[in-house]
């Protein structure tokens, strides 16, 4: 062949320059014809063998696909580097160029190859049990742009023919420099580092963080971004390093105890709080629940009031049973006898600080079931029952007048007036103080 070009040489020296253009024209042409027969033929077979003997999943296989035709774009540029070597009469500076820019192109080649690689090694992570737990993602962030600094360096030295170790004396000056550009990808490494190693955040994670809007699931952990999916269905990207210096609220431990925690309260009129007679304590035998507390009650109440008998006290300094009392022992017992509340959880009936709107009667407890939907009906039902069943106890729950002008039904039994009847209303319209429940409404 050498000797073809030879020939080819002398029967173009009339022509200046025509010689190295016909030369350019076939190695372009040889260089095409290698890159055509490496996909069309060694690679589509290599393709369907990989597709027959591999078990990957769909994901793997698409990216893979993409790696080995990236290699494949090294075989043009070895045979216009080889070419170009063994084609006599061209000039050196041509030689040069065509050699320097082809060992460019393969550097380029081979690092576009390795990010795909880290592209499918993530793919292969992601289905591991553990990647939720330790996400990697943004370590192969890094790794490429690790791959991209050391790319661009060998790329720069090949196209100028010098030594790698020259540029790399040379970025020392430029550390500062560098420090700035690279700052937020620094400061996001650190950041996903403290996240991973101290297990903060996870893929799946409900998260709340109100000074950046976000409250929902983590739906991705990136080297630079946090991506949150809220309640409603809007995405929120956190900058990641955010996780390091702001607060932050994570419910995992939640799902993983198990229980939703229930602390809302019932606010009852503090004026129907009243001491229970026998026959208010006969009637609350009726509840089953409630049969071990009034047993316990009445022992205790019977040794204290017996020995200040003892002494001569007055009855007025007797202790008694009070319809509030009794009904914090049946809220527990009830919580406690509930098949969708979490009985290795606190469960807890009590009093907060009375105020302007009656007396907090606060429950807390945890349901079984961490799901959103089930979890509001759940706290429903209960306190659907609760407030149902207060006036067997005497109670009333404390509610401000709205527009009925002091008329209050006080019951079903209660009968509508004749049309023609005044209604009357005390001075100043409503009970004074009251939850628009006339007093005479209490059940005796």
């Amino acid at each position: 062949m050498v000797k073809y070009f030879e020939i080819l040489q002398t029967a173009l020296e009339p022509y200046p320059g025509s010689y190295a253009l016909v030369v350019f024209v076939f190695l372009a042409l040889l260089a095409w014809l290698a890159n055509w027969l490496t996909k069309n033929v060694l690679l589509r077979n290599a393709q369907r063998l990989l597709t027959a003997v591999t078990m990957a999943a769909p994901e793997d296989k698409a990216v893979r696909m993409e790696v080995i035709p990236l290699l494949a774009h090294i075989i043009p540029a070895l045979v216009l580097t080889w070419g170009v070597q063994i084609i006599p009469g061209l000039p050196d500076a041509m030689i040069v160029l065509v050699s320097n820019c082809c060992r460019a192109w393969i550097v380029l080649t081979i690092a576009m190859a390795l990010v795909k690689a880290l592209d499918l090694l993530e793919c292969s992570y992601r289905r591991r049990p553990a990647a939720k737990t330790k996400p990697i993602k943004g370590y192969v962030q890094v790794l490429k742009i690790v791959i991209g600094v050391v790319a661009l360096i060998l790329m720069i030295a090949s196209l100028v023919d010098r030594s790698p170790l020259m540029l790399l004396s040379g970025l020392g000056a430029m550390a500062a420099v560098l420090m700035l550009v690279f700052q937020d990808t620094i400061l996001s490494l650190v950041a996903s580092v403290q996240l991973s190693s101290n297990d903060m955040v996870r893929v799946g994670d409900w998260i709340e963080m109100p000074s950046q809007n976000a409250d929902g699931d983590v739906i991705d952990i990136a080297l630079h971004t946090v991506k949150v999916q809220n309640w409603d269905k809007t995405i929120t990207t956190l900058p990641t390093r955010k996780l390091i210096t702001d607060s932050f609220k994570n419910w995992r431990g939640m799902t993983e105890w198990g229980g939703r925690r229930i602390m809302r309260s019932l606010y009852l009129d503090q004026r129907s709080v009243r001491f229970l007679n026998d026959d208010d304590v006969e009637k609350l035998k009726d509840f089953v629940i409630l049969d071990d507390y009034l047993e316990e009650k009445r022992r205790e109440l019977a040794e204290w009031n017996a020995r200040l008998a003892e002494r001569g006290a007055k009855p007025i300094n007797a202790r008694r049973v009070t319809n509030i009392g009794t009904f914090r022992a049946y809220i527990e017992q009830y919580l406690r006898h509930n098949p969708r509340i979490n009985q290795d959880m606190i469960i807890m009936v009590r009093q907060l600080q009375p105020g302007v709107t009656g007396l907090p009667l606060q429950i807390y407890c945890f349901t079984n079931d961490t799901r959103w939907v089930i979890y509001e009906a759940i706290q429903a039902d209960i306190f659907d029952h609760l407030l149902a069943i207060l006036p067997a106890f005497d109670l009333r729950v404390f509610q401000q007048c709205s527009d009925t002008s002091g008329l209050v039904i006080a019951n079903a039994n209660a009968s509508l007036p004749l049309a023609g009847t005044a209604i009357t209303t005390p001075p100043g319209g409503a009970q004074q103080g009251d939850s628009c429940s006339p007093p005479s409404t209490r059940m005796h």
